[in-house]
């Protein structure tokens, strides 16, 4: 059960070490906000290339007639990765083995929908893939095993993602002959050290240069490839899409360099390496400058 392309490398690894996948559950294909494509899910593209049966139900809730199926099926075990819906409390006695999910973080930490985005907007110096059993609550139950990972204050959401998810391809492998033996160790997590990583809202994505450098590229970085933190100028978006910690002094939010350098908080510089203007293509930043309203001495203001 899984949906991003976070869940590709995963669903293929199990097909090409030559495990039984019974089934395939995805979201169903969505449209696309720009015209009226319709976008099938990661995980049902790469469904469709191998061969695989695939179920796209719009929710398992109240769902007698994938309730049935799924009993019916007699599965060993489900596995659950970034899937993006809640699975019914009643679903999961339908395997033999329950229903494991692969969590993009070192649990308890960082619960919920967005723990990559969120872990890089803390500027963490750590994240991981916790191998964990579902239960009724979310991101709940108990572990098995944490695989972590360093992060790279320069690495973005995407990068660290990809990462991730190579990792969890390969050590799933070892986690499903486990528990398929019966050799797996589930230990409850320590719920009184919760966080959760609240689904990434749009609001948040905005740049404000009061804050201080790491700050700010946290956000850039936490925030790629989508909603992309953004400044405004002129009543247009201007999405950052790259930057680096810059040396430059002045003005919180002043451009203090012909390369787009903004000074922001604790006399600190943010150098904007890649952007993208509201309704254009990405462009690197020297030939952005070229043509852009934004000169050395402009004031960028937070909203």
């Amino acid at each position: 059960m899984g949906t991003p392309y976070f869940s590709v490398p995963i669903l293929k690894s199990l097909y090409q070490n030559g495990y039984s996948i019974s089934a395939v559950y995805t979201q169903p294909p969505q449209k696309s906000n720009r015209g009226q494509k319709i976008n099938k899910s990661p995980v049902q593209g790469i469904s469709e290339i191998l061969n695989l049966d695939f179920r796209c139900p719009l929710t398992l809730k109240n769902n007698d007639e994938e309730y049935r199926f799924l009993k019916e099926l007699e599965a060993d075990l489900a596995i659950v990765v970034a899937y993006g819906q809640i699975i019914p409390k009643s679903f999961l006695n339908l395997t033999k083995k329950g229903f494991v999910n692969i969590h993009a973080s070192i649990l308890p930490k960082w619960r919920g929908a967005a723990p990559i985005q969120r872990s890089i907007m803390n500027l963490d110096n750590e994240t991981g893939i916790s191998m964990m059993k579902i239960s009724e609550e979310l991101d709940f139950g108990p572990v098995s095993n944490i695989y972590k990972i360093k992060i790279d204050q320069s690495q973005n959401a995407e990068e660290i993602s990809e990462k991730l998810s190579t990792l969890a391809a390969e050590k799933i492998l070892d986690n499903v002959d486990d528990i398929l033996d019966d050799k797996a160790k589930f230990v409850e997590q320590d719920h009184s050290k919760a966080t959760y990583a609240t689904k990434i809202d749009k609001k948040e994505s905005q740049i404000n240069w009061n804050s201080d450098a790491p700050k700010i590229m946290g956000k850039i970085n936490g925030l790629f490839p989508d909603p992309g933190a953004f400044f405004s100028f002129n009543g247009e978006r201007y999405k950052v899409l790259k930057a680096e910690i810059g040396n430059g002094i002045g003005k919180v939010g002043e451009v203090i360099s012909d390369q787009l350098e903004i000074a922001c908080n604790k006399n600190q510089s943010i150098k904007i390496l890649k952007i993208q203007r509201q309704g254009k293509k990405p462009q690197r930043i020297g030939e952005f400058m070229l043509g852009s309203q934004i000169k050395k001495g402009s004031r960028l203001f937070y909203v």
